[in-house]
């Protein structure tokens, strides 16, 4: 599992490790079933305290991205097992919403600006995981 963290990144470092986790899931690098190393592996892989793996790992938890077994480890979660957040949704539609209006003022075409999601969906994995 290759993870880079950032540590001059105004993005927090647990933020980072989150969602580039949530991107190697997305694009099949980590695969459904797939075992996490340990926290103390993973803080010594990327250089960061235990503790905020700790956070990246019960944020993900959260989310139903992973799954933690007692004695057994952390697994990559089935997809059906995703926990759909409202609030998250809200500000993904709200994130599009500010992006649409950046494009208009760019003088970005509607054809172009949804040329450019099918490609970001197509690099995580495809069309399939989306409602």
């Amino acid at each position: 599992m290759y993870i880079q963290i950032n540590q001059r990144s105004t993005t927090p470092l647990y933020e980072q490790l989150t969602q580039q986790i949530k991107e190697l899931v997305a694009k099949g690098i980590l695969q459904e079933g797939e075992q996490l190393p340990s926290v103390r592996e993973l803080a010594s892989q990327v250089v960061i305290n235990p503790n905020t793996v700790s956070k990246a790992y019960k944020e993900l938890e959260r989310q139903g991205v992973i799954v933690t077994l007692r004695g057994k480890g952390t697994f990559v979660a089935a997809r059906e097992d995703y926990v759909v957040d409202p609030k998250q949704q809200e500000r993904i539609k709200q994130q599009i919403q500010q992006l649409v209006i950046e494009a208009t003022y760019a003088g970005i075409q509607e054809k172009t600006f949804a040329g450019w999601v099918r490609e970001e969906y197509a690099k995580v994995g495809g069309t399939e995981h989306a409602d």
